[in-house]
């Protein structure tokens, strides 16, 4: 009986640099769509795949004993979900297989391969897409060895590079720089003026980067609506100026075209808390914060166009360091190949073994009565009687190498006394 074909790696599907967003809108998957997914994989007799959907890409990692044929299938079920054009979804379309697909895979999970280079929550949306894989059933052991690999190909990306210590956007560049200037913000407090979009985006951030206390304030009742929803304290804006001389960080994205911090205003809370250090975030367009508030001592000022030029500047910075990183991603894809040679091995070395046990057991029943010599003469007779007629017609053929014969047998003069 034939061993069993192992599974081949593949991936197939679509990303931000080989489609529209248009196009990735309409073939997204969201989480309660997967079972159906899944189960029309199943059907198409694709046994082991991971469904990636995200902002960036819609893609179906996997293996198959015929890896061309389980890509046709996963472009028809996206075609079908998405009813997309088939020319224009086959423009779009990748698909990679074998050494291709591992290195597209480790590049996936080492977030070289999204639209902002080194985001850290990448990996963690492959390993959700990893978690439902499998409670689904879809994995098998083709897939996790692959997977696993690619999570320690992420795993020294992500600590022997800088490339994710950048901030690279204007949330995360409030986060780089509050840091900077307070170390660890857990016990730092941070008054926000108003709530836009920008003010929102960066408190959200700002929490995220461990920021407990936080103190919002603005007129009308809107923003203690606004406080009440988020779980803050509200600050009635009749107290702002109190409030100021509190927070190690203000941010402002009003916009009102007069200046909701003065330079005198900034003073007194400076000097009511000695002058410690305070972050003065201003998002508004116009500003928010007038322009002497810079020259004041413990003063730190970041203007929206200063905070954009800090994310463009970490990436700028990560896709420098991308190319050390894809070194990386190049050598783990390598040690992959090299241990799964060995292991696609095994299953030859063990039939080998087998088949002499077998020859040995044979010339035992047959001459029972042979002393020693007879029947190990009669054994290595038997065992290089077919390699003997292969290698006689291979060498006819000039379809054998020499050197691989000698380096197999040992028979190389280092190699003759077995060592």
């Amino acid at each position: 009986m034939s061993p069993e074909k192992p599974a081949r790696i593949f991936a197939v599907g679509i990303n931000h640099k080989s489609s529209s967003a248009f196009l990735r809108d309409r073939l997204f998957i969201d989480e309660d769509m997967l079972p159906e997914v899944y189960l029309r994989l199943a059907r198409a007799s694709v046994r082991q795949a991971v469904v990636l959907s995200t902002c960036d890409r819609i893609e179906v990692q996997g293996a198959d004993e015929d890896p061309e044929r389980a890509a046709t299938a996963v472009r028809d079920l996206l075609a079908g979900l998405g009813g997309s054009d088939a020319d224009v979804l086959d423009q779009a379309l990748y698909r990679h297989v074998d050494l291709a697909a591992v290195r597209h895979i480790f590049s996936v999970a080492a977030s070289l391969d999204s639209q902002i280079v080194g985001e850290p929550q990448v990996l963690g949306q492959v390993k959700e897409g990893h978690r439902q894989a499998a409670a689904a059933r879809m994995t098998g052991p083709e897939l996790e060895a692959v997977l696993q690999a690619a999570y320690g190909a992420a795993k020294r990306v992500r600590t022997e590079t800088s490339i994710g210590e950048r901030a690279v956007s204007i949330g995360s560049a409030a986060v780089q720089i509050a840091g900077d200037i307070h170390g660890d913000l857990r016990d730092r407090t941070v008054l926000v003026v108003g709530l836009g979009e920008i003010g929102d985006l960066i408190l959200r951030q700002l929490r995220a980067g461990g920021i407990e206390r936080v103190m919002l304030t603005g007129p009308g009742r809107r923003t203690e609506r606004e406080a009440n929803r988020l779980g803050i304290h509200f600050l009635p804006f009749e107290d702002f100026e109190a409030g100021l001389a509190k927070a190690d960080i203000a941010v402002s994205a009003a916009g009102t075209g007069r200046f909701l911090v003065t330079a005198e205003m900034a003073a007194r809370a400076l000097r009511a808390r000695r002058h410690r250090a305070m972050l003065f975030l201003d998002g508004g367009v116009p500003a928010d914060i007038e322009p002497g508030v810079h020259d004041l001592d413990g003063a730190f000022v970041y203007s929206l166009d200063d905070l954009e030029r800090v994310a463009r500047q970490g990436l700028l910075e990560r896709e420098a360091v991308a190319a050390e990183a894809l070194e990386i991603v190049d050598a783990e894809v390598e040690r992959w190949r090299n241990a799964q040679s060995v292991r696609d091995v095994v299953p030859t070395l063990v039939a080998l073994r087998e088949r002499f046990e077998a020859v040995r057991a044979g010339i035992l029943t047959e001459h029972g009565s042979a002393d020693a010599e007879e029947a190990t003469r009669l054994l290595v007779n038997r065992l290089l009687d077919v390699p003997t007629r292969s290698l006689r017609k291979m060498a006819a053929e000039n379809d054998v190498s020499e050197e691989l014969l000698r380096r197999l047998f040992g028979l190389d003069a280092d190699d003759r006394n077995g060592r």
